[in-house]
């Protein structure tokens, strides 16, 4: 079978499309285990940050198959799985190796793609979809009338931040780097846009508030930004920080935080701690966008072998909304 996979850590250069031996078409999986056909793979930051930095999988010896997430049908389950069956369309959100033909999986990290929702769509989701749904629903639960400020609005996480929060009675100001991107953010539900590339946004973010500041900033842009997050906030507000591929931030002497905010770093394992978990958050997604309440915008399709071109525009902020790999 293709897999996409990397010797060593590098530029979009070190991917390789190449032919694999395992799993073969009739793998027979372990007890607990699935073997599943991929459909769709999405494309993650995180990805980049396990190609191009050595702390990303330290324990993993080389060569790496990238990809963490998907969606595709059951050919095979192990002993003990009584969860999934075979013919069953099932997505995931972490599987390492995912940017494949084939995967083995544990049968507690696949849920069940319900008959509305299209594989691509249901790939598209998974990691975006809990993130976002993590960060308005569980790290800073947002209130009807709160204003939040989405950084990259116009990505994969921002547009579907910006509709949960919408959904949860929030206003968005999104910030974004371009006004092409400005458009794209409005679709999605931004009230406010602001098109900024030097982090000289807080000004602006003060006026469209009232001058209070933002009940929430969510930041996933690096230390760049940081500063004028943290002067973006209102008295008692939060700041999520999250996107570990960037950095963080530095030291901070907490005794000079102003206005006493909040600030913490959000990590979606944490919103999906048990299988339980994952499937619920899942089934909630997946009824959203049924219903529809959650648009999925898929920004590009590649073919498998199109990887590290679908990398090199990620990594450009060429891109809105999601990428896919196709096998």
């Amino acid at each position: 079978m293709k897999a996409i996979s990397i010797a060593r850590t590098g530029g979009p250069e070190v991917m390789e499309y190449l032919d694999v031996a395992e799993p073969a078409p009739d793998h027979v999986p372990g007890p607990g285990e699935v073997l599943v056909a991929v459909t769709a793979a999405g494309v993650n930051f995180m990805d980049i940050g396990v190609r191009t930095n050595e702390q990303f999988w330290a324990g993993m010896p080389y060569p790496r198959r990238l990809g963490v997430e998907g969606a595709g049908r059951v050919l095979a389950v192990g002993s003990g799985v009584d969860t999934v069956r075979a013919g069953q369309r099932v997505a995931w959100v972490y599987v390492p190796g995912s940017y494949a033909e084939r995967i083995v999986a544990s049968a507690e990290a696949l849920v069940p793609i319900p008959d509305a929702i299209d594989d691509r769509t249901a790939a598209a989701v998974m990691m975006q979809g809990i993130t976002a749904s993590h960060f308005a629903t569980d790290f800073y639960p947002v209130q009807p009338g709160d204003i939040a400020l989405v950084h990259a609005a116009a990505g994969g996480v921002g547009q579907l931040l910006t509709q949960i929060i919408r959904l949860r009675g929030g206003r968005v100001i999104g910030r974004v780097s371009s006004q092409r991107k400005a458009a794209v953010a409005r679709a999605a539900g931004a009230e406010a846009v602001i098109v900024d590339t030097e982090g000289n946004f807080a000004e602006e973010v003060r006026r469209l508030s009232d001058g209070l500041g933002v009940h929430v900033v969510y930041d996933g842009s690096g230390p760049s930004t940081f500063q004028a997050s943290l002067d973006s906030l209102r008295r008692s507000g939060t700041f999520c920080w999250y996107g570990p591929v960037l950095g963080g931030p530095g030291a901070l002497d907490i005794m000079r935080l102003p206005r006493s905010i909040k600030i913490g770093y959000a990590v979606f394992f944490d919103h999906i701690s048990t299988p339980a978990l994952l499937r619920e958050r899942a089934a909630r997604l997946f009824h959203w966008i049924a219903g529809g309440q959650l648009q999925v915008h898929i920004g590009g399709v590649y073919g498998l072998a199109e990887a590290a071109q679908a990398h090199a525009e990620m990594e450009r902020r060429a891109t809105t909304g999601k990428l896919l790999l196709v096998p």
